[in-house]
């Protein structure tokens, strides 16, 4: 079994990235990191990366899910991307796990995929206005799961967020 974490190539949120990937690989579970181009990425609080893959780069049907990390890189980088977008929509569409914390479930927003599904997020008013827009039904709580759909609201969250993508991966049956 295998994930996609997304990220920006800069100012991705270290922890949101730490939580998952340290979760997985106790579970077992394999990930690729992923983000607008290959090569070294950049996080907030000065955390070295490596995307293996771009977004152009990827095959979904390799992967049982998507991770959208967070961070101030998710507005210019991650939010408007169509080919994050596009990806969000396959997982969804799939019936596969789909999770972003910070400010990124804004691209979920974007994807459709909280369209009448509760959800959380990094309260900004420009993130507040995009979520409203996707139609999503914001939940105050750190975490959110609805259905294969789990959301988060920052880095405080990221060991909560981890353990809620690590459940669904190993209770999933698909």
């Amino acid at each position: 079994m295998k994930i996609l974490i997304a990220i920006a190539p800069e100012k991705f949120r270290d922890e949101e990235l730490a939580g998952p990937t340290t979760a997985l690989t106790k579970a077992g579970i394999g990930f690729d990191i992923a983000s607008t181009r290959r090569g070294t990425c950049t996080g907030m609080l000065g955390a070295k990366v490596t995307a293996t893959l771009s977004f152009e780069q990827i095959d979904p049907a390799l992967y049982y899910g998507i991770v959208i990390v967070g961070g101030a890189g998710s507005p210019p980088y991650l939010w408007n991307n169509p080919l994050l977008i596009g990806l969000a929509k396959y997982f969804f569409g799939a019936g596969k796990l789909v999770a972003a914390i910070c400010l990124s479930p804004v691209v979920l927003s974007h994807a459709g995929v909280l369209k009448g599904k509760q959800a959380t997020f990094y309260d900004t008013p420009e993130s507040r206005m995009e979520m409203k827009k996707g139609g999503a039904i914001v939940v105050g709580r750190p975490v959110v799961t609805d259905g294969l759909v789990i959301t988060a609201n920052g880095p405080p969250a990221s060991q909560e967020f981890a353990a809620a993508i690590v459940h669904i991966l190993t209770t999933f049956p698909g």
